[in-house]
């Protein structure tokens, strides 16, 4: 255990230190592996693991849904969701932040990144709302939090990200995300509701009224998305394919869409492809590095003793589960989402299961905390992404205090996930 200690203080050290995630977690795994079994044992850790993940077909989901998502945003259909949300909620004190919640809900079903949620939305809501008179920190936080869906709302990059690095099933853990990501929607439009009866200046009532006509004209307009839905989500719930062939599905039917409604050129889909490459590469490189640093732990002994020590002082699961989430959240200020689950996941897993914490329940926890983490000052990386989005037309201290009545939303809506926790398990008990 002690290697393994020795491990992780090195590898805080290099992150610390400014060296990228990948590396500084690679390098420890690598180090650590030759202390402690010397340097056959590495070659051929080295020589098979990278390449066991790398070429197993079910991953090959991941940059499947970022293309999809690229593609996507590429062809305006999240302009048509937006609009059409718009148009629903018109007539409501704070009709765009709602509007913006359902859009993001809509577009997170066919994209899988919160930042990059944000970031379109940011550009395309905010402005909106603060033409209108909306407070912009709020509007801003509003943006963010909505940002956090896409970590749930399948198809959820975290979520392949989860079961690749705990071995539970992709399919079970996508859907598992559904009522969770709902859940989450609706809170946030109740929530928004109530703190407008309390703060009613920070959202003006808009005038502009819309006919029955024009709204189901709107929501006639985002048939490519249902469509897509229905393909992806449908398609996994029911077996009819599995995780990568949906994701394939997905990218085939949003290029298919757009070419149908002339709204994508050759110049997009090629950037799409590149962003797609990008993304997956550096997710690849940093998950690598996170099965290599499993491996490490696993063989100095340090996952095995901290399993003894736990199940020694007798830890329930509900005080295991408590002192995750305190982890999660302190932990999730200063780290991102993609490395905190590469760096815990390892030994943070094992221990659940020892104590009959069922594996997809605890993978949606961690991915909602996760998400929290993500608009949780001071380093969050949907605030910076919305930030970076705003162009200085917002500084940080608005957002940090914008992002706080979804703060407490957010604490409302964990508590009825740790409470109830059937609401993640029931549709992918229905899978078997």
């Amino acid at each position: 255990m002690t290697v393994g200690l020795f491990g992780f203080a090195a590898m805080l050290l290099l992150l610390g230190l400014g060296v990228p995630v990948a590396y500084a977690i690679g390098t420890v795994a690598i180090v650590g592996i030759y202390v402690a079994v010397g340097p056959v044992f590495l070659l051929s850790t080295i020589e098979t693991l990278p390449y066991a993940f790398a070429s197993d077909y079910n991953f090959a989901v991941v940059p499947l849904f970022v293309l999809m998502g690229a593609l996507a945003s590429r062809a305006g259909i999240i302009s048509d969701l937006y609009t059409a949300a718009f148009r629903l909620t018109s007539g409501i004190r704070g009709s765009l932040m709602m509007a913006t919640v359902m859009a993001q809900a809509m577009f997170a079903a066919i994209s899988g990144s919160t930042t990059v949620a944000a970031s379109i939305f940011t550009r395309m809501a905010l402005p909106e709302m603060t033409r209108h008179g909306y407070n912009a920190g709020v509007s801003a936080g509003c943006v963010a939090a909505a940002g956090t869906l896409a970590g749930l709302i399948p198809p959820s990059i975290a979520m392949v990200l989860y079961a690749v690095l705990t071995g539970e099933p992709i399919g079970k853990l996508l859907i598992a995300g559904v009522l969770p990501g709902a859940l989450t929607a609706v809170g946030y439009l109740v929530g928004i509701r109530l703190m407008l009866v309390f703060r009613p200046e920070w959202a003006p009532a808009i005038q502009e009224r819309f006919t029955w006509k024009q709204k189901l004209a709107g929501i006639g307009n985002t048939w490519s998305v249902v469509l897509l839905i229905a393909l992806v989500m449908g398609g996994i719930y029911a077996g009819v394919f599995p995780p990568s062939a949906a994701g394939a599905v997905g990218a085939a039917g949003v290029l298919v869409i757009a070419l149908s409604m002339r709204r994508i050129k050759r110049g997009d889909i090629w950037e799409s492809l590149l962003e797609s490459a990008r993304v997956s590469a550096v997710l690849f490189l940093i998950v690598i590095a996170g099965l290599l640093f499993s491996r490490f732990l696993l063989i100095s002994g340090f996952m095995a003793e901290l399993k003894t020590l736990v199940l020694a002082i007798d830890m329930g699961a509900s005080s295991f589960i408590a002192l995750v989430v305190v982890l999660f959240l302190i932990l999730g200020c200063f780290v991102d989402s993609v490395s905190l689950m590469v760096i815990t996941l390892p030994f943070l897993y094992p221990i659940s299961a020892a104590l009959g914490v069922n594996g997809i329940w605890f993978g949606v926890l961690v991915i909602k905390l996760i998400e929290i983490a993500a608009i949780t000052p001071p380093v969050g990386l949907n605030l910076f992404a919305v930030l970076a989005a705003a162009r200085g037309k917002l500084n940080s201290r608005e957002l940090f205090i914008g992002i706080l009545p979804f703060l407490a939303m957010e604490a409302v809506i964990m508590g009825l996930l740790i409470a109830f926790p059937a609401i993640a398990t029931v549709l992918p008990a229905l899978m078997d």
